[in-house]
């Protein structure tokens, strides 16, 4: 669906956004009842509406996405959904991993969206897959990864109710302009917009400026109009340490939950939890020994407290 002929799917939702019943904060609380933390834990981050992430754990993307949005519908709540299947993901990094081969990522997307056919949804695509473009050895594989993501946004323009925003990297990593034009490559005028922020901490005004920045540089470019939502799952405390510094992307200490999902401020359409708070980013941090995308209750309790 293209960025200027949608309405907000919020107001397709009768009662919000989904609440994934069975995140990996939610599934930690419902098996540790007596553990002095999980009645925290569940207040403050397994009943907030957060994206359900799917990638290659996911043994049968089509299916799994259906049965996923088909939850949300029942009770008419909008759900929101991360596509993480990337080929060399992460470029070998904490989340490495993906679809095999091209064809496969190809067959992949066009199974997720799919699951969702004509019913509301918000997508967000593939996670840091263009903000690393830089990092790829050779020019063949930044055309590949970009031929990948637009065909994404492809696929999931042909489902009329949902708003998918292309991963548009954070605020101090690929600059606006270097970074409309890799949006630009990957067909975002195909679909509602661009994401910032996701998994990272900047606070919102940061994100809302750099947002901006990206979508004034994609009007230069003969593309306006274009949206932008904002990870705020942990930016609330902002990027910035003790030193004044930007803490590390893996685990930092010091940071804290953000503004739950809601519509957006600052020009941001919505404010998100894209990333799933208390899931690791990997091995480091305050968390050596857990691995990327499982939950940590000492991860989760320290966003709580800000510590």
């Amino acid at each position: 669906m293209h960025l200027t002929e949608v309405r907000l799917t919020c107001s397709t939702a009768r009662e919000g956004f989904f609440i994934d019943p069975d995140s990996n904060a939610a599934k930690w609380v419902a098996a540790n009842p007596d553990d002095p933390r999980a009645a925290k834990i569940g207040q403050s981050v397994s009943r907030r509406p957060a994206a359900r992430w799917f990638g290659d754990w996911s043994k049968d993307v089509r299916a799994e996405v259906d049965a996923y949005v088909t939850a949300a519908a029942a009770i008419g709540r909008l759900p929101i959904l991360t596509a993480y299947n990337m080929v060399n993901r992460d470029n070998g990094g904490q989340s490495s991993g993906g679809a095999a081969s091209p064809d496969e990522y190809r067959a992949w997307i066009d199974a997720f969206a799919a699951g969702i056919g004509d019913r509301p949804a918000i997508v967000i695509v593939e996670p840091d897959s263009l903000a690393q473009l830089g990092n790829l050895p050779a020019e063949t594989a930044r055309a590949e990864r970009t031929s990948l993501v637009a065909h994404a946004a492809e696929a999931l323009a042909a489902c009329p109710l949902v708003s998918a925003y292309l991963d548009g990297g954070n605020a101090t990593w690929v600059t606006p302009d270097a970074m409309a034009e890799r949006l630009s490559a990957a067909q975002v005028s195909k679909v509602r917009g661009f994401a910032v922020g996701v998994a990272n901490f900047h606070a919102t005004d940061v994100s809302c400026t750099y947002g901006h920045q990206v979508a004034q540089a994609l009007s230069s470019l003969g593309m306006p109009g274009a949206r932008f939502v904002i990870d705020t799952s942990r930016n609330g405390n902002g990027s910035l340490g003790a030193n004044g510094q930007h803490v590390h992307w893996c685990n930092p200490a010091g940071r804290r939950l953000g503004v739950p999902s809601s519509i957006g401020v600052g020009g941001a359409e919505y404010l998100l939890w894209i990333k799933n708070a208390g899931d690791s980013d990997g091995g480091c941090g305050i968390a050596p020994d857990t691995p990327a995308g499982t939950f940590s209750p000492y991860l989760a309790e320290r966003l709580i407290n800000g510590q």
